[in-house]
């Protein structure tokens, strides 16, 4: 009896250290680089999300009839059900308990305002069939102009407002929020410092390419600098703590960082296009790719026009 007894104290005794052992290796494991999610982020958000567009207007126009859903559509609900499930994956691989109810919420919201941008964005670029010009607002646009009675207007201006203004609201402040929650997780001490791998360096372009496109066209550049600034202020607050980044909160800064140049960038290149300064007037200029490509590049309008 004696010896069992002794045996189990041993055994209760280890036991801390096995568990200890153990957190110390699944933190280890979850600060490492999450390539596949990544990957993953990278490769769905350049196909169903960047792709969706220019699927719809590649596609021929006999297989989607502008009545009924087109391949973007798909895309969209594709990405609607996928992003979700990559930022559940991403938050339970963060070495950090991070708040559940926040990220519930998030998710949530995320998915409903997606889904909003999905039905208000659909319509909209069908329209670019019938002639709708994206560097124009709604009321300027000549096939709204001519719209009987004028009521029909305001219904449009609705759709744009749920589309553009609401829809995004819903879908990117929840995304930002957690991508900023996942990365307050991203600190390990400064001993352990790692070197960024190969392949984070390969999917740092992709992926700032994608953000450049996402608060441009989305029109959410004081979310993102926002978001940039809150992430610097944890990297300096984390700092003083003598922590430091590991691989996955690099690849997310490095990319925030490349975005900002490339925002930069497009802005000075269109500083004097007087055609977008009128769509986007006040102190923060940073048109829209779409924008751009209906004023400068669409040369689908004839076309499309003598089918209809």
């Amino acid at each position: 009896m004696q010896g069992s007894a002794r045996r189990r104290a041993a055994a209760a005794g280890s036991s801390p250290g096995r568990h200890g052992s153990s957190k110390e290796e699944e933190v280890c494991r979850n600060s490492q680089f999450h390539f596949d999610l990544w990957f993953y982020f990278t490769l769905q958000n350049w196909v169903l999300d960047f792709g969706r567009p220019i699927a719809m207007i590649l596609l021929p126009l006999e297989w989607f009839p502008l009545n009924k859903p087109s391949a973007g559509d798909y895309f969209h609900m594709a990405y609607n059900v996928i992003t979700p499930f990559l930022l559940l994956k991403l938050i339970e691989r963060s070495p950090k308990a991070l708040p559940r109810s926040m990220v519930y919420i998030s998710i949530i919201t995320f998915v409903m305002g997606a889904s909003m941008h999905l039905v208000g964005d659909s319509v909209n670029h069908r329209l670019i069939f019938s002639g709708y010009q994206l560097h124009l607002s709604v009321r300027e646009n000549p096939i709204i102009k001519n719209l009987k009675p004028e009521t029909l207007i305001d219904s449009f201006e609705l759709l744009y407002y749920y589309d553009e203004y609401l829809g995004h609201s819903m879908w990117y402040i929840p995304f930002f929020l957690i991508l900023c929650i996942y990365f307050s997780g991203c600190f390990i001490p400064k001993k352990e410092e790692p070197r960024i791998p190969v392949a984070a360096v390969l999917l740092i372009g992709p992926s700032s390419l994608y953000y450049w496109y996402l608060v441009t066209e989305g029109q959410i550049f004081i979310l993102f600098i926002f978001t940039f600034f809150a992430m610097m202020a944890l990297v300096m607050h984390k700092k003083r703590k003598g922590l430091i980044l590991d691989s996955n909160g690099r690849f997310l800064f490095y990319s925030f960082i490349i975005t900002l140049v490339l925002i930069a960038l497009w802005v000075g290149w269109l500083w004097n296009d007087k055609i977008l300064r009128k769509k986007y007037p006040g102190i923060i200029y940073i048109p829209e790719p779409w924008a751009f490509y209906t004023l400068h590049l669409n040369n689908l309008q004839s076309p499309m026009e003598e089918n209809i």
